[in-house]
């Protein structure tokens, strides 16, 4: 069983920047599944903003397109999510996820078999 674990959500100034981290127990996890980050914003549906394929291909929703950045870092083995330019619309709960394929879609919430608990982002 995988667990994922996020950290560096906070509080934040609008336009301000914030990075998250998510920590997978399973090392090799990037070689096999897809990874994403989604938000749920309060009152909200889940939703997806980036995904991180196997091959390293990169896409992201139109709210975040241009602000937010994710990646791998090999050194620390962690997914993380560089959010610049931060808005108040972006206040959210952000979990980390891994689907079972190479390839995944932000779009589609039930195809993510592991999900972090979250870490908190909240931009006023």
């Amino acid at each position: 069983h995988v667990q994922l674990v996020e950290s560096g959500g906070g509080s934040v100034e609008a336009g301000g920047s914030l990075k998250l981290s998510c920590t997978p127990t399973d090392e090799d996890i990037y070689k096999r599944y897809c990874m994403a980050w989604f938000r749920q914003a309060p009152g909200m549906e889940r939703d997806g903003i980036a995904t991180f394929n196997v091959d390293g291909e990169r896409r992201y929703a139109d709210s975040v397109k241009g602000r937010l950045t994710i990646s791998y870092d090999s050194a620390k083995n962690t997914l993380d999510l560089q959010m610049n330019a931060l808005k108040p619309e972006d206040t959210a709960l952000y979990y980390c996820a891994a689907s079972l394929d190479r390839a995944c879609d932000y779009r589609r919430v039930v195809d993510f078999r592991y999900w972090g608990q979250w870490t908190h982002v909240t931009v006023s």
